[in-house]
């Protein structure tokens, strides 16, 4: 089932508005960007709202997903909310570019993501997780956090595999750093509404700012000891040191090195660690869930370690995880600007306006899902995935802007949830599920606590 805008013919420049508070939508920017969101985009296709002066359009029908971030990716760029949100720390790396600065960026990293070199990293995904699971057979009491578990996996993961080690990074004040810069983004797409100047004072700039300092400082001595030791490695700064763009052939300075590094290793290893945490907060609660992976990862391995070759077996590891994903996109919300006039559905989009594909509304839809609120793996079945249209689903984005990691955080996501589950079983509070919120990425407003039991 697919939800489709009306396609009768509205006048030109005629918007069914939908009215908003401002103080309203300002107070739950800043508490949790999610309450920002039109409660009517659960149920409509398309939602036009006007504020801060500016046309506002919210899809949730896939094939008005598709018309705007595929048939015209052109007309769209970033935009000034994702510039200032995160051009800070990430400045004009692969995430926040636009135009020609984007595209040889994404050209240049594209080789550290192919499926043969991919296959190449999975032996160190596994180790990762073996540590971690080795960590947890220690753990005999009391409950463990689960995204900062899944947090340092995955870190060690993007640093072990990125950069081949990550020379003595400090994780634990690394960590930190990210969570200080990401907890006042409330308060930048608020300000951003108004029109405030970034310079403008307010809770926890300071924080991020010390935070920022600090990230990009330590990638910067990462490089810089890398430069010395001239040493050739096969990872992604190698990779970005000896990058050249195609048509001018100019390379990346250090600053632009760093751009791109604290992408993969804010936006890589802490969207997958959110995506493994809420699955394994589902899995507590579904026995018949977790009996079906476990008979799944014990047939695969035929009762031995995981390896390499056996995580393209778990197909149904594969299922859970994207349906948690469903539940709980990393990344909740696209934004883009308008750069020119386009057509979409019914509807002539002027330039300047601001279009969101609120992900998490798009997977929570009444009219593309059954039950929208059941956690259900069977929904991703390979079949019955393929009946769905392409943008139903999409925790990864669309388009040429896809996630370029997304081969790389499945791979991840279902070596790890092997390891782990190969000798625990789950179990939680069967109290209701903390609220997400939205600090970026999709957080629990509270600890997700679980218990292991060892099988």
């Amino acid at each position: 089932m697919n939800a489709r805008v009306n396609t009768a013919d509205p006048s030109p420049g005629a918007f069914p508005l939908t009215p908003r508070s401002m103080p309203h939508v300002l107070l739950s920017l800043i508490r949790n960007p999610l309450d920002a969101l039109p409660p009517e985009i659960f149920d409509e296709p398309v939602v036009f709202t006007r504020l801060g002066g500016k046309l506002r359009v919210y899809l949730a029908d896939p094939e008005l997903i598709y018309q705007a971030l595929v048939r015209n990716s052109d007309a769209l760029g970033k935009g000034e909310d994702v510039r200032r949100l995160l051009g800070p720390a990430l400045g004009d790396g692969i995430l926040t570019s636009d135009g020609a600065h984007w595209k040889w960026q994404r050209q240049s990293v594209a080789g550290a993501f192919r499926h043969e070199k991919l296959l190449e990293l999975q032996p160190a995904m596994i180790a990762a997780a073996q540590r971690r699971r080795d960590l947890w057979l220690t753990h005999k009491d009391g409950a463990l956090d689960l995204c900062q578990e899944m947090m340092r996996t995955t870190f060690d993961i993007i640093v072990e595999t990125m950069m081949s080690g990550g020379e003595g990074i400090d994780v634990d004040r690394v960590e930190r750093n990210i969570t200080d810069y990401l907890k006042p983004t409330g308060w930048k797409f608020a300000l951003g509404l108004l029109g405030a100047p970034e310079w403008m004072p307010h809770p926890g700039k300071e924080k991020a700012k010390a935070a920022v300092t600090f990230l990009r400082a330590t990638l910067a001595k990462v490089i810089a000891e890398r430069r010395r030791s001239g040493i050739e490695r096969s990872d992604l700064v190698s990779m970005l040191l000896g990058a050249a763009d195609p048509e001018t052939g100019r390379t990346m300075n250090d600053e632009e090195i760093i751009d791109n590094l604290m992408t993969f290793i804010t936006a890589g290893h802490e969207t997958t660690a959110l995506g493994l945490a809420w699955t394994l907060h589902l899995l507590a609660r579904r026995p018949d869930c977790q009996a079906r992976l476990f008979d799944e990862i014990a047939t695969a391995t035929d009762g031995g370690p995981l390896l390499a070759e056996h995580v393209g077996k778990l197909t149904y590891a594969r299922q859970v995880f994207s349906e948690a994903m469903r539940l709980y996109p990393p990344a909740p919300i696209i934004s883009r600007a308008a750069l020119r006039e386009f057509t979409l559905g019914a509807y002539t989009i002027p330039a300047g306006t601001i279009l969101y594909v609120p992900i998490y509304a798009v997977h929570r839809h009444a009219s593309i899902w059954e039950d929208p609120l059941v956690f259900d793996p069977e929904r991703f079945e390979p079949e019955t995935a393929k009946s769905r249209h392409r943008f139903a689903f999409m925790p990864f984005g669309a388009g040429p802007r896809v996630c370029i990691g997304n081969g790389f955080a499945m791979m991840e996501a279902v070596a790890i949830l092997a390891v782990l589950l190969q000798r625990f079983r789950v179990t939680g509070p069967n109290e209701p599920s903390p609220k997400p919120i939205m600090k970026v990425t999709l957080r629990p407003m509270h600890p997700l606590p679980i218990h292991l039991v060892e099988r």
